[in-house]
């Protein structure tokens, strides 16, 4: 049977609720920006039960959400912008900024599908049909010239909603991302909707010795944009709970006789010997974990959380699969706990030197290694905190985006405590040596914990 079709309702553009004189000036970007301009849009979204009150109101509902978006939108105004750019051509330079004049604003579509959400949990697989439950489906961050730089589509389910939201990855990172989010929730909640928790610090940090402008050394986005076609992959959530997990940071941290090595290190790890079994590589092959880490606390002096704008970056692990594999998970966790643990300010400054040197940007054809697992997002956000009226989310789910073999996203597990879920993509022939690996499944709770 074919999954029906989300059908739009309406679609509109909703602007800040007061413009200020800052939000009407254009903002550069900083490097950690610039990088990002050929990877997709952060798609990330919760999924809530319809409230079973008689007296909820649909209409209602995504009325006060576009309030609440307005209302949020005159603190993270560089959402309700576009992008511009400015050619040189002696010599060739690329400057990419955001501009806010002219942009009808942040697009909200409200959305309908005739399925339960039963028909989106239940299965093992994450069905294909999230993805459509995302705007800006295979959006590239350079595109935001012409698409909006944040677009909210809500979803009605038969018993269900769904609230996903897709982020040009150029003005913001994870944290951001979460950032916007929450305050979003919490100026829902709100009566005056006038102040914010934590305003979001919008000037960009630059690196010493480059100017307040940052260029790109090309003259058209020819020379730059790609767009890959990716394989058909599986995509699947585990969940792990704190009880597991705590057992393997025991385990790992008993290997090496230390107690420094984190939770998601050490699950990172199993993650990584088990991917690369699954794959069946040769012994001599190399292979390598690459992690996320946030950058704003490891700089000195160290930039502020609610610093709004792209602070990320990759350490790894690499060795080779039978190096990896003939040794304990707590050998593979100590890798990615030094590769960790040296990444700090002197390391941070160095890479930006050399970027401001020969500047590029992230070639998903040629900076992501098949043979290598990457692991994204943080169990640190506060996806389940993001209530909207609504209660507690049931499941937090993803779109299309930035996923490709080998990736590895975190979330928080529902019923808090320290859980954890993965969402992992594999190539299909991969995924099912995956799922049944004992090393592996020997920490995973087969069934959704609602």
């Amino acid at each position: 049977m074919n999954s029906p079709n989300v059908e739009i309702i309406s679609d509109c553009f909703i602007k800040p609720q007061i413009l200020s004189e800052e939000a009407n000036k254009p903002i550069y970007f900083s490097p950690w920006d610039l990088i990002m301009v050929t990877v997709n849009y952060i798609q990330k979204g919760l999924l809530f039960p319809l409230p079973e009150n008689q007296d909820f109101s649909i209409t209602t509902f995504l009325e006060d959400l576009k309030h609440s978006l307005s209302a949020t939108l005159t603190h993270f105004h560089p959402l309700a912008a576009r992008l511009s750019t400015v050619k040189q051509k002696n010599p060739s330079s690329y400057t990419i900024f955001l501009n806010p004049e002219n942009s009808p604003g942040a697009r909200f579509i409200h959305s309908a599908v005739n399925l339960k959400v039963a028909d989106i949990l239940t299965p093992t697989d994450v069905p294909l049909i999230v993805q459509s439950f995302f705007d800006h489906h295979k959006a590239i961050n350079h595109d935001g010239h012409e698409l909006s730089l944040l677009s909210v589509k809500v979803t009605e389910l038969i018993d269900g909603i769904f609230i996903g939201c897709s982020i040009n990855h150029m003005v913001a990172d994870g944290t951001s991302y979460w950032h916007f989010f929450n305050t979003w929730s919490q100026m829902f909640k709100s009566k005056s909707r006038n102040s914010i928790l934590r305003p979001p610090i919008l000037d960009r940090w630059i690196p010493e010795g480059s100017g307040p402008i940052v260029t790109l050394p090309f003259n058209h986005e020819d020379q730059f944009i790609d767009r890959p076609n990716r394989p058909l992959l599986r995509e699947r959530i585990f969940y792990f709970s704190s009880d597991s997990l705590a057992k393997l940071k025991a385990k790992v941290n008993s290997e090496c006789n230390t107690t420094k090595i984190s939770t998601l290190q050490s699950l990172s790890a199993i993650v990584w010997r088990c991917v690369t079994r699954a794959r069946r590589l040769p012994a001599d092959q190399e292979t390598s974990c690459r992690m996320a880490v946030n950058n704003r606390s490891r700089l000195s002096p160290p930039v502020p959380e609610n610093y709004f704008g792209n602070m990320v970056q990759t350490v790894r692990g690499i060795t080779t699969a039978g190096e990896l594999l003939d040794h304990g998970v707590g050998w593979a966790a100590m890798r990615l706990r030094e590769a960790v643990a040296s990444h700090g300010d002197k390391e941070i400054k160095e890479a930006m030197d050399w970027w401001v040197k020969s500047p590029f940007v992230v070639n998903m054809s040629v900076h992501f290694d098949e043979n290598s697992v990457h692991m994204g997002s943080s169990p640190r956000f506060d996806m389940y905190g993001n209530e909207f009226g609504l209660g507690k989310a049931l499941a937090v789910l993803s779109g299309y985006a930035n996923k490709f073999d080998g990736k590895v996203t975190s979330y928080p597990g529902r019923e808090g405590g320290g859980s954890m879920d993965l969402e992992v993509c594999l190539l299909p022939e991969s995924m099912a040596a995956f799922e049944s690996d004992e090393e592996f499944m020997s920490v995973v709770n087969e069934e959704f914990i609602s």
